[in-house]
């Protein structure tokens, strides 16, 4: 349980590069080449995967929301800023990359966020984005049950009707894949790929390394099935027109 709100709305990413994060950048990577690129990461926290990128380019850029984060991102790296996602501090056509890694579902206007990345983008560039799976069996933002705030992997939260996963969980969205979709009408983005993605397991190799290596092989061999529209995230990379 927890009380500060700011933390529960903004999100709670891990700060630890683990496996789980390495396999998301090597998807990102599969879609769009980072060498030398000018990268953009919205709601970049701590800067963890700012970071990263900077192993492939020298012009790599993070924006976040939460001033504590922006100060302890910029105490290590450049080119750190506070904005929202609504309103790019950027010129037009500046980036060939830009990622929302599990931020889109948090801002206050995700069509707009969206809008804003398309502009900041050069033609033929890429925007990745992960967002929740409305299909998947966990709410893993934690739920208020009234006053009180539960953290946690919260069982079948997307499965109950708009109105009562509102009440549950009105600090974060979770999208099907029709919804997620809509955001990129009329953005001047194609999509170019629509993936799943299901869980690192990292927290449960860390205990019990045999369990959670049968947990990866079982359920990433599900993202080449119709069992992928169960993951995790939904992984969506779009293309500048």
């Amino acid at each position: 349980m927890s009380d500060d709100r700011s933390w529960i709305h903004l999100g709670h990413p891990s700060y630890v590069w683990r496996f789980g994060q390495n396999r998301r950048l090597a998807l990102i990577r599969r879609y769009a080449p980072l060498e030398g690129r000018a990268i953009l990461d919205i709601g970049c926290g701590i800067g963890t995967y700012v970071r990263k990128f900077r192993e492939f380019s020298g012009d790599v850029h993070g924006v976040d929301i939460d001033p504590e984060r922006v100060a302890r991102a910029s105490a290590t790296l450049p080119n750190i800023r506070l904005s929202v996602g609504e309103n790019l501090p950027y010129d037009d056509a500046r980036f060939d990359v830009a990622l929302l890694n599990e931020v889109i579902e948090h801002v206050a206007d995700d069509r707009r966020t969206i809008a804003e990345a398309a502009r900041v983008l050069r033609r033929g560039g890429r925007l990745i984005v992960y967002a929740p799976n409305r299909l998947f069996p966990f709410e893993t933002h934690g739920v208020y049950l009234g006053k009180r705030f539960v953290f946690g992997n919260i069982p079948l939260v997307g499965y109950l009707p708009d109105s009562v996963r509102q009440r549950l969980a009105p600090h974060v969205r979770a999208y099907t894949h029709g919804q997620i979709e809509r955001l990129f009408q009329d953005s001047g983005l194609e999509i170019i790929a629509h993936e799943y993605v299901y869980p690192g397991f990292d927290n449960i190799v860390a205990r019990r390394r045999g369990v959670g290596a049968l947990l990866r092989a079982v359920f990433y061999a599900c993202e080449s099935t119709p069992l992928r529209r169960f993951g995790l995230s939904h992984l969506i990379v779009a293309r500048r027109t």
